[in-house]
């Protein structure tokens, strides 16, 4: 949910994302992760725009992973094999404050290949930095300050400035998934106005990926019980092809 949410972020308002990254407001296309062969790792939480003279490199991180800087190395390598005369800077973002120290790695080392990347924790930014932006605005919440139902608060006036309806509708949205990160529910919709934000793109997009992931666990549980693919397929309206490939997880789950 909250990758979706931040990748939604980057490909409607990338020029804040580069006014905020890369000193400037330069016009970004996404780099899609085929362009890379990347389809056979994990791309879901990679995102790649550029420009004319750069590549940027954002991942998103709600919690901090040992293979996090291997990953960055990896797509380092390949977009240089696609272009290696076009400079490219790596960003981890995380989202939720933790103690980890995995939170503070900015390389990777093996060997004699070393590869540096860059970091920023969310709750070292001051709030304010994210509201002179519109796309920024949802991180807000997020970022450093004294009051975080103040700022949230803070985030919805900004919002609600905003005069295209669908803009605003997607920034409350966003602003309230992300704000679920640090403060309770009961707290985020008091404060953000719920039937603006069901309205939105990004929040109907999130239910049906929540409704689709459902069927897709159901349809795990009737495998696992040892019904067939086609009837599986009957009932839950998914695909032949989609029930064989969970059945395949199912396979080689077991195997390992």
């Amino acid at each position: 949910m909250y990758d979706d949410t931040c990748r939604f972020l980057v490909e409607h308002f990338s020029a804040d994302f580069a006014s905020w990254l890369l000193g400037e407001p330069v016009t970004l296309t996404e780099i899609q992760p085929s362009e890379l062969s990347l389809d056979p790792i994990r791309a879901d939480a990679l995102i790649l725009l550029e420009s004319d003279e750069s590549v940027l490199h954002i991942e998103f991180q709600t919690l901090p992973k040992n293979n996090i800087p291997f990953r960055i190395l990896d797509y380092r390598v390949r977009m240089y094999r696609k272009d290696p005369a076009k400079p490219m800077r790596q960003v981890v973002i995380y989202l939720k404050q933790t103690g980890s120290e995995l939170v503070y790695q900015t390389s990777f080392t093996m060997e004699r290949t070393h590869h540096e990347f860059d970091v920023i924790r969310l709750w070292e930014q001051p709030a304010s930095l994210f509201l002179q932006y519109p796309g920024l605005i949802p991180f807000a919440v997020l970022g450093q300050s004294a009051d975080a139902e103040e700022t949230l608060r803070q985030a919805a006036r900004r919002v609600d400035e905003i005069t295209d309806l669908q803009t605003q509708a997607n920034l409350m949205a966003a602003s309230g998934i992300l704000a679920g990160l640090k403060l309770e529910d009961e707290i985020v919709y008091c404060i953000l106005r719920r039937d603006i934000m069901q309205e939105s793109t990004v929040y109907r997009s999130i239910q049906k990926e929540a409704q689709e992931e459902n069927t897709r666990e159901i349809a795990l549980n009737l495998l696992r019980d040892g019904f067939p693919v086609e009837a599986v397929a009957r009932g839950t309206k998914l695909s032949i092809e989609e029930v064989q490939q969970l059945q395949q997880q199912i396979n080689e789950s077991a195997q390992n």
